[in-house]
């Protein structure tokens, strides 16, 4: 599991996802969610406006993530 840290107390699904180099541009997450390929605290999730705080766990494929 890798941190990314952020600097603020919430960021939402898709500013994560760039922010920890898993997509280049934010087109490239509709694509990641539209596939089912994104899970958040174990569930899957299909908005990348969804609100992610400190110590969510964002699941890529076989990547973990925790928002920092």
């Amino acid at each position: 599991m890798r941190d990314v840290a952020v600097s603020t107390d919430s960021i939402r699904l898709g500013q994560f996802l760039k922010l920890a180099g898993v997509v280049d541009v934010g087109s490239d997450v509709r694509s990641l969610l539209g596939d089912g390929r994104v899970r958040v605290n174990g569930g899957a999730e299909d908005r990348r406006g969804t609100q992610l705080v400190r110590g969510d766990i964002v699941t890529v494929d076989d990547t973990e993530l925790r928002v920092g």
